[in-house]
């Protein structure tokens, strides 16, 4: 039936037989090529798959150590400077993206990955041998160029070898493999310390990287000249620093990682308030429900734009912050927790997908490495921060988490009232 009102259309159209001919033919043309389209589109490859599981890895493996570390420093004689924990992994982590921008457009994206994977690798093996605070600290700086690489050189490799229409889902999945590593690493790190000690769990974690390393070893290059390295690639401009189509996302995403830089740090302090023993069961929730939303999301920004859900995001981020300050109970906490992970999960892949689709082809690199410094700063403040306001003093924990909200109470009237643009023009 379908089928005889098709061609009853085409011969109201034209009751020129020739026409009719020709109209059939160019739509079932168009059909066929739409389908090719699509299947050129797939973005489900090998490359894409390896990607995501060094990216699981990675995070799984840095991850490992962070429930346990404010507990680390604090038997080595360091709780004061519980703050510097994250702000000092994110100072290098932020001072490193020029270079790791300016590599990954020029030598390749696969090395730079692999830059930051041993970095992290290696680092971890020393946190057992270090005995003093001094040496803690000086061992947390250089670990942060581990996440001032890896994810530089993925965003890049990612936005190469998938389509522009289906990027946020890209990012989402991405995003999903990335949580879970996340989300599995602190529960990991905690369970192996309480079932063997510390320094197993160091060890563990840096096997984990090891595993990221070799499968990195078999993954194409996606950029089509790349450089032999030179001394010239670590010699940064002004003009190399900073991208600046890529600001717009770049102020949002430093507004609402504040948030997690306030986590990182108090987390676990606030969850032995609470009495609650495995300090990464939060980070179960938070990661689970950003796992679950992530792909979604990604969907969601490509059909509906990037604006729209940044703006449900940042509100669910401003809402959940204010929960977990004010929780009393594990319940309330992980609730707390489930919503915070929605809100993440939703907001991350989006701002990822925004900042490539403002970038130019030959400086994505920059751009991603615009948008990941100002990650690291929020990241760095919102620990910083966390640490002053909370200065040992379980009563003030809350201010801090309150703070991180209002910060992302900012970024939701920045997207709601700025004249922004979805693209670069």
């Amino acid at each position: 039936m379908g089928t005889s009102l098709f061609f009853v259309q085409l011969f109201l159209e034209s009751k020129n037989p020739i026409n009719l001919i020709i109209t059939f033919t160019l739509r079932n043309i168009q059909k066929i090529k739409n389908l090719t389209d699509q299947k050129k589109e797939n973005i489900y490859t090998l490359q894409f798959w390896l990607l995501c599981t060094s990216s699981l890895l990675f995070f799984t493996s840095f991850n490992m150590i962070i429930p346990e570390l404010p507990d680390y420093l604090t038997s080595l004689g360091g709780g004061d400077y519980k703050g510097l924990i994250i702000a000092l992994f994110t100072l290098t982590a932020g001072l490193s993206r020029p270079f790791s921008g300016k590599l990954t457009d020029r030598v390749g994206r696969v090395p730079v990955m692999v830059v930051g994977v041993v970095v992290s690798c290696v680092c971890t093996l020393f946190y057992p041998i270090v005995g003093t605070v001094a040496g803690f600290l000086l061992l947390r700086f250089f670990h942060g160029f581990s996440t001032g690489f890896k994810p530089t050189g993925t965003s890049a490799f990612l936005a190469d070898i998938v389509p522009a229409n289906r990027r946020g889902e890209a990012m989402g999945i991405l995003g999903f493999c990335s949580s879970t590593g996340i989300g599995v690493g602190p529960i990991l790190g905690s369970w192996l310390t309480m079932e063997t000690d510390i320094n197993t769990m160091f060890y563990c974690s840096s096997a984990v990287s090891l595993l990221s390393i070799l499968i990195l070893s078999g993954m194409k290059e996606t950029l089509e000249h790349p450089e032999k390295l030179k001394l010239e690639h670590f010699r940064i401009r002004k003009n190399e620093i900073i991208d600046v189509n890529a600001l717009p996302p770049a102020i949002v995403m430093l507004l609402c990682t504040t948030s997690y830089g306030v986590i990182l740090t108090l987390i676990p302090d606030l969850s032995k308030s609470l009495g609650i023993e495995n300090k990464g069961m939060f980070f179960m929730f938070f990661t689970g429900a950003s796992m679950l939303v992530r792909v979604l999301a990604g969907k969601l920004s490509d059909k509906y734009g990037r604006l729209p859900v940044l703006k449900l995001s940042t509100i669910l981020l401003v809402i959940s912050l204010c929960w977990v300050g004010v929780a009393s109970s594990a319940f309330e906490l992980y609730a707390a927790a489930i919503l915070l992970g929605l809100g993440i999960g939703t907001n991350s892949p989006t701002i990822y997908a925004w900042t490539i689709d403002r970038s130019n082809s030959l400086h994505r690199g920059r751009a991603i490495a615009t948008m990941y410094i100002a990650l690291e700063i929020g990241i760095g403040m919102g620990a910083f921060l966390s640490g002053l306001l909370y200065d040992n003093v379980d009563e003030r924990i809350g201010w801090a988490f309150m703070a991180s909200g209002f910060a992302c109470f900012c970024a939701f009237l920045y997207v709601m009232f700025a004249p922004l643009k979805e693209r670069s023009a």
